[in-house]
């Protein structure tokens, strides 16, 4: 078995992508799962693909467990932890969360959960500034 996951793209513009992530765990979990692939988002007007995305806003509410966030490189860097509660993290004053990840950075965000048991729930919607 495993978890019952989705994610979904709600807007995708020249400027800014807009994603939802959903898990209703079995207990299994997930590990370094590739949830913004930036290849994936639209090309910019001009054709360029994007290549990275800061994360300006994070609306949450999680039920039992936490959802680690990393920016994929060869070494994973660490993003930040989401756990059991709701709220809304707003990092556009300072012009948001950048991807600092050195060497083999593909741009990409992954989740882990962690504490993870049956009936376990996330919901994540992340407001993203793309780059190319």
């Amino acid at each position: 078995m495993a978890d019952a996951v989705t994610s979904q793209t709600l807007q995708d513009g020249t400027k800014t992508a807009v994603m939802k992530f959903t898990n209703i765990s079995d207990g299994s979990g997930e590990s370094a799962v590739a949830k913004v692939d930036v290849s994936a988002l639209e090309s910019s007007a001009t054709g360029a693909a994007c290549t990275r995305v800061t994360i300006n806003k994070i609306w949450y509410a999680i039920n039992g467990m936490e959802v680690q966030l990393y920016f994929n490189a060869s070494t994973n860097v660490f993003i930040l932890e989401l756990s059991g509660t709701s709220d809304m993290l707003d990092f556009s004053s300072f012009s948001g969360i950048s991807n600092n990840a050195g060497s083999g950075v593909n741009g990409d965000i992954l989740f882990t959960t962690a504490n993870h048991t049956d009936g376990d729930t996330y919901s994540i919607i992340m407001e993203l500034t793309k780059h190319y």
